[in-house]
């Protein structure tokens, strides 16, 4: 049986016994099974199907074109490595990765090279370097982005498809792209270095160009995926805000 590399991003009950769960895989992109007696108290399926653990999962015949389902069957899965140890804003991290996932990609759209980067991104934000972390979001967002057609080319000022002046002042908006702004976050010269480190391939060099504009990045792109999400805030941020505002009345004093 031929296997597949795979993650779990998302699980839900079918029945007393069985799981649907959303699987994100190297090869046929995201696949929804049906593990069936997942539940079981002895089901090998049981502690295998979980999030942020490397997979190699043996899947059923695919759906005919004809059929209003296009689930198919989980014939078999286990670790193929060892899993991200993710904790506290973490733990966060990962499940705000497979959000964004689980909204953006179409199902049975392959992209490789997204999940290498997904595999390097659990691995940076289970570290204790907490500016490499962000970093290595920031370089995933924009390798999703750049995969599935929405970013814009970062080194070409996008209303006129001129090269951008490395010295010079732009903003990256959601509507107009790459545009020239005098009191801009970025430099030329900065959007440049994102644009060669994405057209290389090479996630560390990503995460390096990524490294420098942090701030301004990061408020950035959330703009552009909450524009083409439609929605002002993704789920996992929300339950970390509010986890955030839990501790912070824990702490106030009384």
């Amino acid at each position: 049986m031929k296997t597949h590399a795979a993650y779990v991003l998302h699980q839900y009950d079918w029945s007393e016994s069985s799981l649907i769960v959303d699987l994100f895989t190297r090869e046929l992109g995201r696949v929804v099974v049906a593990a069936k007696g997942a539940k079981r108290p002895y089901s090998q399926l049981r502690p295998v199907l979980l999030p942020f653990q490397r997979l190699q999962v043996g899947l059923g015949r695919p759906p005919k074109h004809e059929e209003a389902s296009d689930i198919q069957n989980l014939r078999g899965a286990e670790w193929a490595g060892p899993a991200a140890v993710l904790r506290g804003d973490a733990l966060f991290s990962g499940f705000y990765l497979n959000e964004l996932l689980l909204k953006l990609l179409g199902r049975h759209d392959p992209h490789p090279r997204l999940f290498d980067a997904y595999a390097h991104t659990l691995a940076a934000v289970a570290g204790p370097d907490d500016q490499r972390a962000q970093a290595a979001l920031r370089a995933f967002e924009l390798t999703l982005l750049q995969q599935i057609g929405l970013l814009p080319d970062l080194a070409l000022e996008s209303a006129t498809q001129q090269a951008l002046d490395p010295a010079a002042r732009y903003a990256l908006q959601p509507e107009l792209g790459v545009a020239a702004a005098p009191d801009g976050p970025f430099t030329g010269g900065q959007l440049i270095g994102l644009q060669a480190a994405l057209e290389h391939g090479s996630l560390p060099a990503l995460q390096q160009a990524c490294a420098v504009p942090l701030g301004p990045l990061r408020g950035a792109l959330r703009a552009l995926l909450h524009y083409h999400l439609g929605t002002p805030q993704l789920r996992t941020r929300q339950v970390m805000l509010d986890v955030q505002k839990l501790v912070d009345s824990a702490r106030a004093p009384r």
